[in-house]
């Protein structure tokens, strides 16, 4: 049985970040950085292979928000957008 990941995107320091979520390891978890403009579908996929994982057929982009700083309803809002993938390299167990 093949193992699934999340995959989640968000932007930090003015520019946009996807990494692949490792639980239950130290390993550094693997990230690509975009620039300030929010990545295309086929950028995301194109990036996600660079770091050897692809989506899992018919998995969808969902959006969430979060607060920069929680319990402050004035805080400024943090977009997170997250999918299931899949390593096709096997280099993550």
């Amino acid at each position: 049985m093949e193992e699934m990941f999340t995959a989640q995107m968000s932007v930090r320091r003015g520019r946009w970040r996807l990494y692949v979520v490792l639980m239950n390891t130290t390993e550094r978890w693997p990230e690509y950085e975009f620039g300030p403009v929010v990545p295309t579908f086929t950028d995301r996929v194109n990036a996600l292979s660079v770091l050897g994982f692809e989506p899992l057929p018919d998995a969808a982009w969902e959006w969430t928000e979060d607060a920069e700083t929680h319990d402050d309803p004035s805080s400024p809002v943090i977009l997170i957008a997250a999918t299931k993938v899949r390593s096709w390299t096997g280099a993550v167990a």
